[in-house]
C-alpha cells in the first residue's frame, strides 16, 4: 500500500502527532524526523498541514470519535491518532471521504481498521460539522479565563504570512511586486501557500520573514544612529535584522548555536551586520554597557498557538513557572548592562 497517492504524508503526519502529544515536542522540532525519508515538497506541506489542524481542532475531534464509539478509545490509541487526521483531512482541508478511507486505513495494518472505518463512515453519513471555532483543551480554557473565547476564535484560521523590509521607503514597491497589503510602513502581509524561497526579492535580501506582532519591539527603540544595541535571546534573528536595518550596532546573543547559524545566513542574505555570540546570557559580561537591550525572553509561546497549535497540549503550570524564574533572571541581566539613559525593551509572546 505504500504507492497510494497520499499515503505517506499521512505516515508522516501520524509521526508529527506521537512527537507532539506522546514526547512533548514541537511540531518544528519534530517535523524533520517525522518526514525524513518519508516525503519531501508539497507532501511535507501536507503532513504539517494534517497535524497542524489535528492539533488546533483536536478537542472537537474528540468529541465527534467519541459520539460515535460505544466504549471511549484512550487517549493515547493508535486510532484515535488515525481518526483524528482523517477527520482533519475531511473537515478542513476539504478531501473527499473516499480518499481520507484510502489514505487513513492503511495507517492500521494490523490493526483495528474495521473500527476506524466504522467510526469515520458513521460520522460521514450524518455530516459530522466542526463548530466555528476550536473548543481549546479544559486546562488551556481555564488558565485563559475570559480571553479564552477570543482566542479560540482567532484559532479558527491559520495565520496570514508576514514579512519585515530592510527598507521600510520601499514598503509601495514591493507591495506591488508580491500582490501585498501593508499595516505600517516594511511591513507587508502575504497570501499563505507560496515556497518563501521562491518569492521576489528573497535571494537578495530585500525581506525576511517575521509576524507583525513579533517586529513591533525593535520598532519600540527608534533608528539607530550608530548606537550599541544588545539583542538578548536574539535567534532566530528577525529583530536583530531590524535593529541592524535602522543603523545600530547590534550584539545578538543567544545560547543555540543552530540557531545562531540561521541568523548569519540572515545576515548575509540580507547584506546587513551584526556581532552574533554563542553564550550562556546568565554566564555572559559584556565589555560595555548598551544604549538599547532588547531582550525576547524564552517563554512558553502559548501566545504564538495560532501558529504553533502544538503549544495547547504541550505546555502547563510547571513549564509557565519555570519560564517565569528565568525570565526574571534575564531581565536583571539585562536591566545591568544598560547604559544611563538607555532603553530596555522587555517582551514575550
Amino acid at each position: 500500500m505504500s504507492d497510494v497517492p497520499g499515503l505517506p504524508a499521512r505516515r508522516a503526519a501520524l509521526r508529527l502527532l506521537d512527537a507532539v502529544l506522546h514526547r512533548g515536542e514541537t511540531l518544528d522540532q519534530a517535523t524533520h524526523n517525522a518526514v525524513q525519508g518519508i516525503v519531501s515538497g508539497p507532501d511535507r506541506a501536507l503532513a504539517r498541514a494534517l497535524a497542524g489542524e489535528a492539533l488546533r481542532w483536536l478537542t472537537d475531534l474528540d468529541a465527534l470519535i467519541d459520539s460515535a464509539t460505544r466504549q471511549r478509545l484512550p487517549d493515547d490509541a493508535k486510532a484515535r491518532s488515525v481518526l483524528r487526521l482523517m477527520l482533519a483531512g475531511w473537515l478542513r482541508l476539504d478531501t473527499p471521504p473516499h480518499a481520507v478511507i484510502a489514505t487513513g486505513l492503511p495507517l492500521l495494518a494490523g490493526g483495528p481498521r474495521r473500527l476506524a472505518h466504522g467510526v469515520f463512515s458513521a460520522l460521514a453519513r450524518r455530516e459530522a460539522r466542526l463548530p466555528d471555532g476550536p473548543s481549546l483543551p479544559q486546562a488551556v480554557a481555564a488558565r485563559w479565563g475570559v480571553r479564552s473565547s477570543v482566542i479560540a476564535a482567532a484559532l479558527a484560521v491559520p495565520p496570514p504570512l508576514d514579512l519585515t523590509l530592510r527598507d521600510p521607503a520601499e514598503t509601495a514597491l514591493w507591495c506591488e511586486r508580491l500582490q501585498a497589503v501593508s499595516l505600517m510602513p516594511g511591513h507587508l502581509r502575504i497570501a499563505r501557500g507560496a515556497a518563501v524561497e521562491d518569492l521576489p526579492g528573497f535571494a537578495e535580501g530585500a525581506w525576511w520573514v517575521q509576524d507583525l506582532a513579533a517586529s513591533l519591539p525593535a520598532r519600540l527603540l527608534g533608528p539607530g544612529q550608530g548606537r550599541r544595541a544588545l539583542d538578548l535571546c536574539a535567534a532566530p534573528g528577525g529583530k536583530t535584522l531590524q535593529l541592524a536595518a535602522v543603523g545600530r550596532r547590534v550584539t545578538a546573543l543567544d545560547a543555540s548555536p543552530r540557531r545562531q547559524e540561521r541568523l548569519r545566513q540572515n545576515l548575509t542574505r540580507t547584506g546587513l551586520s551584526a556581532e552574533v555570540l554563542v553564550a550562556d546570557a546568565l554566564a555572559w559580561q559584556p565589555d560595555a554597557a548598551f544604549d538599547a537591550v532588547l531582550l525576547d525572553a524564552p517563554c512558553t509561546a502559548t501566545g504564538t498557538c495560532r501558529r504553533h497549535p502544538d503549544v495547547l497540549h504541550r505546555i502547563g503550570p510547571r513549564q509557565i513557572a519555570e519560564m517565569a524564574e528565568l525570565q526574571a533572571r534575564l531581565l536583571e541581566c539585562a536591566a545591568a548592562w544598560l547604559a544611563p539613559g538607555g532603553r530596555l525593551v522587555f517582551a514575550t509572546c
